[in-house]
C-alpha cells in the first residue's frame, strides 16, 4: 500500500505541468487525429476504387468463360488464366452440378457464395503444390446452363500491400512530427519557465524594497517583453510616487517646523514679556496667523490628495468654461482693484467640456490669484477663453516678473516656489500643484510660458454638441 502510494505521489517535471506543454499536447493531438482522418479518408477511397477495379475483373474474365459453350473449352480458358499469376492473388475453379470441382485451384464452392448475386467477399480454401490454404478474397460465381458452377476470385493482395504502405507512411512521418511537436513544447515551456522564474526573482526584489529593480526584457517584442514593458512603466511610476510621497513628507516637516517655531518663540516671549492684556492678545494673534498657515498647508495638502485619487470622478459632467471664466474675473476684480492690477476678462465664446466644474473654478481660480498676486501695481492681468480645434483653451497671462525657463518644469511641484521676485511673496507653494492635480484628472494640458511676464494655459478637449 505505502508503495503503491508513493509511486502515485511521484511529481510530473515543472515544464509538463505548464499551460504551454498543455496546450502543445492538445494541438499535437489534434494535428494526429487530423492526420489519421485524412489517411483514413484515403485508404476508403483507395480501397472502394480497388474493390469496383477488382470485381469488374473478375466479372469479365466470369462472363469470358461462360461465354464458351463446350466443357473443353471453359476448362482450358480457366487454366489460362490461372496459369499467368506471378503473386499467387487467382483463384477460380469449375464444378459440377453436384458441387464436385472439374478444374481450377478451389477446394468447394463457399457456402455463402450466391450464383448471379453479385460480387462477394468469401472465406475459400486454395489447393495447390504446396497443400490447401485458407484465404479471404474477392469472388463472383455464375451458374451454367447445365447447372454447374462457375468461381472466379482473386485474393485482396493490392489491398493488402496498400494498407501496409499506408502504415509505414504513418509511421515514418506522424510519429517524428507528433515527437517533434512534444519536443517543441517541452522546449517553448521550459523557457517560458525560465522568463518566469527570472520574472519572479525581480519582482521579489521589488517587493524586498529595491525599487530600481526592472523585469529583463529582450528586445523580442513578443507577449513577455510587451508585459515587462507595461510592468516596468508601472514601476517608474510607483517608484516617482514613493520618492514624491518621500519628499513631502519632508517638505511638510519642514515647511510646517518654520510656522510652529515661530508660534512657540512669539508665545513664549509674549508669556515672559508681555505688560499688559493688549500685548497678550496680539501674541495669541500673531500665533494664531501662524496655526493657520499650517491649516492652510495641511487643508491644500489633502484636497490634492482627494483630487489624485479621483474621487470627483463622479461629479463630472458637461461644463461651460466661459461662465467658470467670468465668474472668476467678478472674484478677482475688487482683488486686483485694491492692489491697483488692472484686470481683463475675455469669455465671449461659449467652449463646454467635461469635466467638475467646482474643481475648475478651482483651478482657474488659483491661476488668476498668482497672476494678481505677483503683478506689481499698475500691471496688468488677463484671462481669456479660446478655441484652438478641439481644444478649449483657458489662458491666464500677466506682466508680473514671469517664472524662469529653469523653474517653468518644477513650479508644479509641491511646496516649490521660484527664484527670484516671485519667492518673496505669501503662499505655501501649494497652488500650482494643486492646478497640475485637478487638470491630469481632468486628462487636461497645462503649460507655462514666458510673456514678458507669466503665460499659464489649460487645456481641454470639447465636448461633443
Amino acid at each position: 500500500m505505502s508503495a503503491a502510494k508513493g509511486l502515485f505521489s511521484v511529481r510530473l517535471p515543472e515544464f509538463v505541468r505548464t499551460t504551454t506543454f498543455r496546450w502543445t499536447l492538445v494541438v499535437s493531438g489534434a494535428f494526429s487525429l487530423c492526420i489519421l482522418l485524412m489517411f483514413g479518408f484515403v485508404l476508403a477511397q483507395v480501397y472502394a476504387y480497388m474493390t469496383v477495379d477488382v470485381d469488374g475483373l473478375n466479372a469479365g474474365i466470369a462472363d469470358n468463360i461462360v461465354a464458351k459453350n463446350a466443357l473443353e473449352a471453359r476448362v482450358e480458358r480457366l487454366d489460362e488464366y490461372l496459369h499467368v499469376d506471378p503473386h499467387s492473388v487467382k483463384v477460380g475453379g469449375l464444378f459440377d452440378a453436384g458441387g464436385h470441382r472439374i478444374a481450377g485451384n478451389i477446394e468447394t464452392v463457399p457456402p455463402e457464395l450466391a450464383p448471379d448475386a453479385g460480387p462477394q467477399l468469401v472465406s475459400l480454401v486454395r489447393v495447390g503444390p504446396a497443400g490447401s490454404e485458407r484465404q479471404t478474397a474477392r469472388a463472383v460465381a455464375r451458374r451454367l446452363p447445365d447447372q454447374s458452377m462457375l468461381v472466379i476470385g482473386r485474393f485482396d493482395y493490392e489491398i493488402a500491400w496498400f494498407v501496409h504502405s499506408v502504415e509505414r507512411a504513418l509511421a515514418l512521418g506522424l510519429v517524428p512530427a507528433l515527437c517533434l511537436g512534444l519536443g517543441a513544447g517541452a522546449f517553448l515551456s521550459i523557457r517560458a519557465q525560465r522568463r518566469v522564474e527570472e520574472v519572479n526573482q525581480k519582482i521579489q526584489r521589488v517587493v524586498a524594497g529595491e525599487l530600481r529593480e526592472r523585469l529583463p526584457t529582450r528586445g523580442t517584442n513578443d507577449a513577455f517583453d510587451k508585459l515587462a514593458g507595461l510592468v516596468n512603466g508601472m514601476l517608474d511610476e510607483i517608484e516617482t510616487l514613493i520618492r514624491s510621497v518621500s519628499g513631502v513628507g519632508d517638505d511638510i516637516a519642514h515647511d510646517l517646523r518654520t510656522p510652529l517655531t515661530r508660534v512657540r518663540v512669539g508665545l513664549e516671549r509674549a508669556r515672559q514679556n508681555a505688560r499688559s492684556l493688549d500685548e497678550l492678545r496680539a501674541a495669541a494673534d500673531q500665533a494664531i496667523v501662524g496655526v493657520d498657515q499650517c491649516l492652510a498647508i495641511i487643508t491644500a495638502l489633502l484636497r490634492i490628495a482627494e483630487i489624485e485619487h479621483s474621487r470627483r470622478l463622479a461629479g463630472f459632467g458637461r461644463v461651460d468654461l466661459a461662465d467658470v471664466v467670468r465668474e472668476v474675473g467678478d472674484l478677482y476684480e475688487p482683488i486686483a482693484e485694491d492692489k491697483h492690477v488692472a484686470l481683463a476678462v475675455a469669455a465671449k465664446e461659449h467652449a463646454a467640456v467635461h469635466g467638475d466644474r467646482d474643481l475648475l473654478l478651482e483651478a482657474i481660480a488659483n491661476l488668476v490669484d498668482n497672476a494678481v498676486k505677483f503683478t506689481p501695481q499698475g500691471g496688468r492681468v488677463e484671462v481669456s477663453l479660446h478655441q484652438s480645434g478641439h481644444e478649449a483653451v483657458v489662458r491666464v497671462r500677466d506682466t508680473g516678473p514671469g517664472i524662469a525657463e529653469n523653474d517653468r518644469d518644477l513650479v508644479g511641484r509641491r511646496f516649490y516656489r521660484a527664484d527670484k521676485s516671485r519667492r518673496c511673496a505669501d503662499g505655501v507653494g501649494l497652488g500650482l500643484s494643486l492646478v497640475n492635480a485637478i487638470v491630469k484628472l481632468h486628462g487636461f494640458r497645462f503649460n507655462i510660458s514666458g510673456g514678458p511676464g507669466c503665460v499659464a494655459e489649460i487645456a481641454g478637449e470639447r465636448a461633443a454638441a
